[in-house]
Formats: C-alpha cells, structure tokens, sequence
C-alpha cells in the first residue's frame, strides 16, 4: 500500500471514532434499579403495580433489553434489606431508581442525593421528607402520590353504608409503613371519622409479614363489626393472607386498593396503582431525556375507583343498596 494511501485510509478511520463513539453511546443500555418491599411473587398483590409500568416505558420509546436494563430486587417485606438493597444500586452505579411507594423512596433517598428517583405511589412525599414541595421537588426524587392519608375517613363512612349498626371497628395497620409526621396524620384522619361516625376503634398493627398471625389472633378476639385496613405497601402485599382471614372469619373489610376485591375482599376505595403506575413511566422517560427531578411536580391523582364483590358481600349476608351499586366503579358478581 502507497504511503498516501495509508495516510487516507488511517484518517478515514480516525475521522470515524467519534461517530462510533457516539453511536455506541447512543445504544448503551440505561441501567434502571427497581426496588420494592413486596415478594414479586404471584402471591404479592403490588407485582401487578411493579408489571404495568414496564410496557407503559416502552410505548414512550424505551424497551427493556433495547433501550434499557431493569433491575429488580424485591425486600419481602423487610425494611433493613430495602436499604441494603438500595446502596448495592448505588454502587452498581444505576442511572436511576424507580421505588415502588414511600419505604423504598425513603431507602433509594437514604442511599443518594445524587442518583434520580422516581417513586410510584407515595404517601406524602413532603410530609415524609421526600420533597420541598409537590410543584418543585427540589431533589433527586419525584413521581407520583396515591393521596393515601386524606381517603381513609371515606373508607370508613363507605363500611358504615355497607355493615347497617356499625359500632366497633378493628384497624389493621403498619406503624413503620411512612414517615412519623404522615403516620400521626392518618390516626388523626381515622380517630375523628369514627368519632362522627359513633364508631368504637381498635388499632391492631403488624411491622411486617411475620407480625401478621398475631395480628390475626388480636383481630379475631375483638369480634368487630368492621375492618380497615390502612393502606401500607407491606400489607398490599400481604393481601393474599389478609383476604382469607377476613373470609373466615366472616369480618367486612375494606382495603386501599383494587386488588383485595379482586382476590374476594369485599370493597376498597382508592386509587388505581397500576394506572398510577404507567402514568410515572413518563417521568422516567423525561428523566433518561435529561430532565432533572428536583424540576419535575409529583403528580397527584384525580380519579378514584370503588370497587365491590357482591359474591363475598352475600357471603357475609350483607345487602348491598341499589345506591351503593350505581356509584360503584366496579361491581364484580
């Protein structure tokens, strides 16, 4: 080969790296965390909150194994492990977090300032400390809150047109489940609705899926005429259990969230998590295009469902109201 010719050919490569570079920058696969304190199993009710945020990404342009890796890793219901969980992302150096509700932002938070968050369905980002403000966050995390404090007198006010002579009412609750200041807002919220209501209350908690048998035994001795269950990403993964007990042990319960009903609880109030879900895909997407999150308003949402079991309702020899069945979302036969 001419020496000319070399110089040519040694130059059109050079001239080519970084447009090769480039390109390969393109391509890289952005390495998301996925963290949550469910199970992932098919018996934990929030993997379909976890499984409709995936194809919801990919419709805004970002396919998992094409544009971006996920990297999921599930706590079973241990809050320790959630944090150990979160720093091994933060060594793995992710490009971002996406946490699944308010104890797995609080972990991704405690792990990093630096690393973007992007939270699914969380309590009260301020009040726990997540964020300066729902309209400019101001740090590395954002997403959307399922406005879980401000719906529990509503819950219990629906319990009270569904079981006629209401009086004592037993509360299924995770003190741990958010920060102390929502945690003291929401006994707040429930104590006054069930004085308004004339309704007796009796707090029963569980720290954690181990908690739950005895948690069950405390329940059943009250022989109440009702059960709420304060929402609780631990025990929305616990409904598996929880439905059953209330079956057996014939105790009208209303849940936080679709998914009780659709395993034969007998109502929930709230908002749809996955829907919630694919709407925070977006703030990913907006995060992977360069947004910052300290710029990005947490969304909270406008539309809740109610959603009934009539079977579970006959089970239990209630009488659902002509009324009560036209302002339902859902009625499932």
């Amino acid at each position: 080969m001419k020496r000319r010719q070399f110089i040519t050919v040694i130059g059109g490569v050079a001239a080519t790296w970084p447009f090769a570079a480039h390109a390969q920058q393109l391509t890289r696969l952005r390495q998301i965390g996925v963290l949550s304190l469910g199970r992932g199993d098919k018996s934990d009710a929030s993997l379909k909150t976890l499984d409709a945020f995936v194809p919801a990404l990919r419709e805004l342009g970002y396919a998992e194994g094409k544009d971006v890796a996920f990297h999921r890793r599930f706590a079973d219901g241990d809050a320790d492990k959630l944090s150990e969980l979160a720093q091994e992302f933060v060594a793995q150096r992710v490009d971002a977090i996406v946490a699944l509700a308010t104890p797995a932002v609080r972990a991704a938070r405690k792990a990093t300032s630096t690393v973007p968050i992007v939270g699914i369905g969380m309590a009260d980002p301020v009040e726990d400390e997540l964020a300066s403000s729902l309209a400019r966050p101001g740090g590395n995390v954002t997403g959307t809150t399922f406005l879980g404090p401000e719906l529990l007198s509503k819950r219990l006010q629906l319990l009270k047109v569904i079981v006629p002579g209401l009086s004592r009412v037993v509360v299924l609750w995770h003190p741990r489940a958010y920060g102390e200041r929502t945690m003291k807002g929401m006994l707040n919220e429930i104590e006054s609705a069930a004085q308004s209501l004339g309704a007796k209350l009796q707090l029963v908690s569980a720290d954690g899926p181990a908690d739950l048998e005895g948690a069950f035994a405390d329940l059943a001795k009250a022989r109440a005429d009702g059960l709420v269950l304060f929402p609780s990403p631990m025990l929305y993964s616990q409904y598996a259990r929880i439905v059953p007990f209330a079956e057996k042990n014939r105790l009208p319960a209303i849940y936080a969230a679709r998914e009780a009903v659709d395993l034969g609880g007998l109502v929930s109030y709230g908002v749809n998590l996955p829907d919630l879900s694919r709407a925070t895909a977006s703030y990913l997407a907006r995060i992977l295009k360069g947004a910052k999150p300290a710029e990005l308003p947490i969304q909270q949402p406008t539309k809740f469902e109610l959603v009934i079991n009539l079977a579970t309702a006959r089970t239990l020899g209630l009488s659902i109201g002509r009324d009560f069945l036209l302002v339902a979302d859902e009625v499932i036969e």
